[in-house]
């Protein structure tokens, strides 16, 4: 990738902002207040590491806009994490959960480390300790943090256990994305890759092509891609490629996908050579090649920035549906968008997640138990309904689909300030 081509998360999401507001009549005091986070922690820790030796952390959590409801968002354990990352993410989960219409604000957290360079118990320390640095800013009904880029449900229950001793009680409500055992919700941990595939189904039928057959490249195979992954084989498409951070794997007729997977999962890799060679058959591609090979629909599921202006001339799918946060920036939209790629947005494509996230939060308060048929049905229809919303906006404004989920998002959380004022 060139690193010219990257640009800032920040410097993406505020010109998306501004290209959303230029099609508002919204006061331009709410606009300034949309621009910034409302509040930014960050705290700098100590950790025990296994031989006995003290290890400093940074840990950042930005909590972006509450007017709906509470903050919302996911932490992740990454080495480039930073604060202009988490400020970026923390404005684009305000409008993702505003894209959906669900009661939450937006926010994002993270630990700047390699966490494949770290033991489960070092994890676990490291896990608590932030946790309790951040304590006094999260809580069910202040902010609820999810899993992210390298955070699972076993982070979420040391973080809900280390709020549940300071405050002397179980307060399951804290995070999403528990175990099932400590009251999280059937299908949260599918929730955002089946959010992927449902949108991805929608938008085919806008551009005119069945799934079934459809040719899919997917960038990740963890919870995001490797979900989607299995719901686009289920559907009879041809999954002809898949990545993870090492390089990923091509068939042109298809990739036997549950295979790969079970790679993937025994051997935290995807190149097992006996199984490999005996089973799968496929040529081994950077995730810089998957990115331009010629597809249906390509998912670009990792990390942002990975479509920039350098590259967006070569791809070369005519649906794309963006898996993770902010990676396609906004030169390559426009490239994009001229050569006539139909490109839904993360904040639509990846609100999987988050939706479920808001029926297990809504679980874990009223001390509910709904079926995974009640949590299907429920995220099918809300996922289905603002594809359709966006949709409508892009038709009736003449613009594209990203610009038509910041025009709602945007509205509906400008309409909420404007409704309560500014105080004093």
């Amino acid at each position: 990738m060139d690193n010219n081509a990257r640009s800032s998360p920040l410097d993406n999401a505020l010109e998306q902002f501004d290209t959303a507001a230029s099609y508002l009549e919204v006061p331009p005091g709410i606009l300034e207040k949309l621009r910034y986070p409302r509040r930014e922690i960050s705290v700098h820790f100590p950790v025990k590491m296994d031989d006995g030796s003290i290890r400093m952390f940074s840990g950042y959590r930005v909590q972006h806009n509450d007017t709906r409801g509470p903050f919302k968002g996911g932490i992740r354990y990454h080495p480039t994490v930073d604060l202009d990352e988490m400020r970026a993410m923390a404005m684009w989960m305000t409008w993702k959960a505003a894209v959906v219409n669900i009661p939450f604000g937006g926010a994002k957290g993270g630990v700047q480390c390699n966490p494949k360079e770290m033991s489960p118990h070092e994890l676990e320390n490291m896990t608590r300790r932030f946790a309790w640095e951040i304590s006094p800013f999260i809580g069910p009904d202040q902010d609820i943090p999810a899993p992210d880029v390298y955070t699972d449900p076993q982070v979420m229950a040391w973080i809900m256990d280390t709020y549940s001793i300071l405050k002397g009680r179980a307060v399951a409500g804290v995070v999403t994305g528990k175990p099932l055992e400590l009251g999280g919700s059937v299908g949260r941990f599918e929730a955002t890759g089946r959010g992927v595939f449902i949108i991805a189904e929608e938008a085919a039928h806008v551009a005119g092509f069945p799934l079934e057959g459809a040719r899919i490249v997917i960038q990740g195979a963890g919870n995001v891609g490797g979900t989607a992954a299995r719901y686009f084989h289920r559907a009879g498409s041809k999954v002809v490629a898949i990545s993870d951070v090492n390089g990923g794997q091509y068939h042109p007729d298809g990739i036997d996908i549950e295979t790969l997977l079970m790679c993937r999962d025994q051997y935290k890799c995807f190149i097992d050579e006996q199984v490999h060679d005996r089973h799968l058959a496929t040529e081994e591609i950077t995730n810089e090649e998957l990115l331009e090979l010629p597809c249906d629909i390509l998912v670009p599921a990792a990390l942002e920035n990975q479509i920039t202006r350098t590259n967006a001339s070569r791809i070369k799918c005519r649906v794309l549906v963006e898996g993770a946060n902010g990676p396609t920036t906004p030169q390559a939209d426009a490239i994009m968008i001229e050569r006539g790629i139909f490109i839904v947005p993360d904040i639509l494509a990846n609100a999987g997640g988050v939706t479920v996230s808001y029926f297990e939060w809504v679980q874990n308060l009223q001390n509910l138990l709904w079926s995974e048929n009640e949590i299907t049905d429920r995220l099918n229809t809300i996922m289905r309904r603002s594809f359709g919303e966006i949709t409508a906006i892009a038709e009736e404004k003449k613009i594209d689909l990203r610009t038509a989920a910041m025009v709602l998002a945007v509205k509906r959380v400008a309409d909420a300030v404007k409704l309560r004022g500014v105080y004093p």
